[in-house]
């Protein structure tokens, strides 16, 4: 029977093995769409900035109770895989807590630190449960934000629920456990009592060997097959965070969030045509084949690992002005768009031997439409707010260049504004040399 449940278990986990690398190849391959960008300069300053923004959770404390409540689920999390590991191998092995004669005395301490962490997780997960669809935080509201309509919704309480069953499943395994190991059962030698599934002995105390095994089993099987799920459910779930905030956060643009960065070709043009700069008579002229970004290929690697990392956490977008004051503008949304773009892009090159074929769409137009684009006022809120250093701003500034420089099509009153910015050097519909007349009025 023991070697039945060992060439089970290692069937689960090559298949969970396999699934996974599958995916993992086709976001990588997807975010590689993306243009070259290089962000490897001052890699001290970023894993100082990876260390405190991604590991020690620093912008999440902002909010200073949710970011407790996230650090609980977080710690536990990194922590619990301790025991995951301990799980995987007797699985493998066919043992039976294999790391007890390793640890000794220390082993029911560190088990009771790990149930520590199971229970807080567990309440946290409760509260936020609490917090969508009970007390209805307002950012978090499918009323309130049209993209979090179905599916993200659904997301968010699905990834919650398994999570309070994963640890009441490593609660009853521990609580049948400890029961077995009083009895003296055969393979369950005694390590020590657990205390916070101590509780839940009373409910299994009336139940026979063979039926406290049977629960200690399904315990231990729901909650490893329950592990091999989440992780590969969390690839495709707004859960990728999870991975993807520590490289996401390390590859930060650097540079202040004020500066707009300009395309380098154009750029030189401008400088040429001032005089602040020479051609080089031996330079081919660089061909420009698109102004900004119409689609996901035309935006950065970087662009859409952001994509890819968005917890859909709505701070961005409870900060934004625009969609404050009721404009369509969301940069969660933003994200959340970018990111659907790519896994359609992803489900086409799967259908074409790895490569993309057109398919008549484009991120703008058919996801992120124009008023969204334009209602933005580049005032960088979003990118203050949110915890894993995402960017929307960069995004919307690409599709915004594309529709202006590329298709020539922006609103009346930019183009009087884009006029006077080039005749008076100013927005506003005068000359230069008046621009001071308003001082008169205060000359006493």
């Amino acid at each position: 029977m023991q070697i039945v449940q060992q060439l089970l278990f290692v069937a689960a986990l090559g298949l969970t093995s396999w699934l996974i690398s599958k995916r993992i190849g086709i976001i990588k391959k997807t975010i590689q769409l993306g243009k070259a960008v290089d962000r490897t300069d001052r890699p001290a300053e970023r894993l100082s900035t990876m260390l405190r923004v991604a590991f020690a959770q620093k912008k999440m404390f902002d909010r200073p109770i949710v970011g407790l409540m996230h650090f609980v689920i977080y710690a536990g999390f990194l922590l619990i895989n301790v025991e995951v590991l301990e799980i995987v191998l007797d699985g493998v092995f066919g043992t039976h807590r294999l790391f007890a004669p390793l640890l000794g005395d220390f082993y029911p301490i560190l088990i009771n630190f790990f149930e520590f962490l199971a229970v807080g997780v567990l309440a946290v997960c409760v509260i936020f449960l609490i917090r969508r669809n009970i007390t209805k935080v307002e950012r978090l509201q499918p009323t309130r934000h049209r993209e979090l309509n179905g599916w993200p919704a659904l997301d968010a309480n699905t990834i919650l629920g398994i999570e309070i069953v994963l640890m009441l499943a490593i609660l009853s395994m521990n609580a049948a456990d400890s029961l077995l190991q009083e009895r003296g059962a055969e393979h369950y030698p005694l390590v020590g009592g657990f205390f916070f599934s101590g509780f839940l002995q009373p409910i299994f105390t009336n139940l026979s060997d063979g039926a406290l095994v049977a629960v200690e089993r399904v315990a231990w099987w729901a909650h490893i097959l329950g592990i091999f799920g989440f992780a590969l459910y969390v690839t495709y779930s707004k859960h990728l965070h999870i991975f993807l905030a520590f490289p996401n956060t390390y590859f930060t643009n650097l540079t202040p969030k004020g500066e707009m960065s300009n395309m380098p070709d154009i750029t030189k043009e401008v400088k040429i045509m001032l005089g602040l700069e020479q051609p080089d008579a031996n330079e081919v002229p660089a061909e420009i084949g698109r102004f900004g970004a119409k689609d996901v290929a035309d935006l950065s690697w970087k662009n859409l690992m952001d994509a890819y990392s968005c917890t859909e956490c709505g701070r961005c977008t409870s900060a934004c002005p625009a969609n404050i004051t009721g404009k369509k503008l969301s940069p969660r949304k933003i994200m959340m768009d970018t990111r659907d773009r790519l896994e359609d892009v992803g489900k086409n090159m799967l259908a074409n031997g790895g490569e993309f074929k057109d398919d008549g769409k484009s991120l703008l137009g058919d996801y992120i439409s124009e008023e969204e684009i334009l209602a933005c006022t580049t005032c960088n809120a979003c990118v203050q707010e949110c915890p894993v250093l995402i960017n929307p701003l960069e995004i919307i500034l690409q599709l915004r260049r594309y529709k202006i420089m590329d298709e020539a099509q922006a609103p009346g009153s930019w183009n009087g504004m884009f006029n006077n910015l080039e005749t008076n050097q100013a927005p506003w519909k005068f000359s230069p040399d008046d621009r001071f007349n308003w001082a008169d009025n205060l000359k006493s």
